[in-house]
């Protein structure tokens, strides 16, 4: 089952000729999930081909580089006689903002828009076999960054240890893998945990938005697939990092050893390292416990694939 995340927008407040203010655009299994909408976010879309079915868009907070692409996207899916309502999930208190910014064109979407006000620990959005989680966050106005966490998948079925039970192929054996006993003709009870392996882990991606380090980023998840972290700036900026409620790219490396990411990457670079992005990228390295070449800095455009932790396909 396909798990593939965008980056459509990886610039800090001010976009730069190569970089688009914040915007992640994460696609499972045909369903499509936008987090944060800034300025161009639309056009963002259109260049990298990820089309615009999007059903829930997270809102991290309400500052410009990451909502003011919400009103041309609405209108270029309205242009496009979108029907499909359209979530958008956005902090507790920011109800207002985000309305206004719906009805900035002085006309109403032509499909339904609900807007849901989430915090720290609230269920944003639930879905077959996954949920898209808010997590508080430290950032100098009404904030939360979402983590995607797949539920647990089944087990493994030992078809060859069915089959030496006597159950015979055919139906019997989907019901053992959905959890449940079955009789055999001699009256034998044959248990799932007889023939099924341990449930197996499902795969998870935490996006901070804009903060400072928190203990909640680390908390959200178990070890997840990927740790999407503000790193505004490089150590020459570390008090301007506090000072705004932002974090280095050494900090976010210190966030992901202590939650466990296996991969690390780096957003909302300031227009101040505009081009250059390698001191982010050692300075991350020198401290991230995983493989360095998982720590990377994120071209707009980039797709990436996440596997599941054990390998498998399904």
């Amino acid at each position: 089952m396909p798990l593939r995340v965008t980056f459509l927008g990886t610039a800090g407040a001010i976009p730069t000729t190569d970089r688009n203010p914040s915007s992640v655009f994460v696609a499972r299994e045909g369903e499509e999930l936008l987090f944060d909408a800034g300025e161009g976010t639309q056009r963002q879309m259109m260049r990298f081909g990820t089309g615009f079915s999007v059903s829930q868009l997270f809102v991290t907070h309400c500052h410009g580089d990451h909502v003011l692409g919400i009103p041309g996207l609405l209108q270029t899916m309205a242009f496009n006689d979108r029907e499909e309502p359209l979530a958008i999930h956005t902090p507790h208190g920011t109800r207002g903002q985000i309305k206004g910014l719906i009805n900035a064109l002085g006309n109403r979407p032509s499909f339904p828009v609900r807007i849901n006000e989430v915090g720290d620990g609230d269920v944003a959005y639930r879905a077959d076999e996954y949920e898209v989680r808010a997590f508080g966050t430290d950032h100098d106005t009404r904030s939360v960054g979402y983590a995607l966490l797949e539920d647990d998948r089944k087990g493994r079925f030992d078809r060859e240890r069915a089959e030496e039970l006597g159950v015979p192929v055919g139906p019997k054996f989907s019901r053992l893998h959905e959890g449940e006993s079955v009789e055999l003709e001699d009256g034998t009870v044959v248990d799932p945990e007889q023939v099924v392996g341990d449930s197996r882990p499902g795969r998870s991606i935490v996006y901070t938005g804009d903060t400072r380090p928190t203990e909640a980023t680390i908390e959200v998840a178990d070890d997840p697939d990927l740790l999407i972290h503000d790193a505004t700036f490089a150590d020459d900026r570390a008090d301007r990092a506090a000072e705004t409620a932002h974090a280095t790219a050494r900090q976010a490396a210190e966030i992901a050893n202590r939650a466990g990411a296996d991969r690390l990457a780096l957003l909302h670079l300031s227009s101040r390292y505009a081009g250059y992005t390698a001191d982010h990228e050692e300075q991350a390295r020198e401290v991230f416990a995983g493989d360095p070449d998982a720590v990377f800095v994120p071209d707009d455009g980039d797709a990436l694939e996440i596997p599941y932790p054990d390998g498998d396909e399904t």
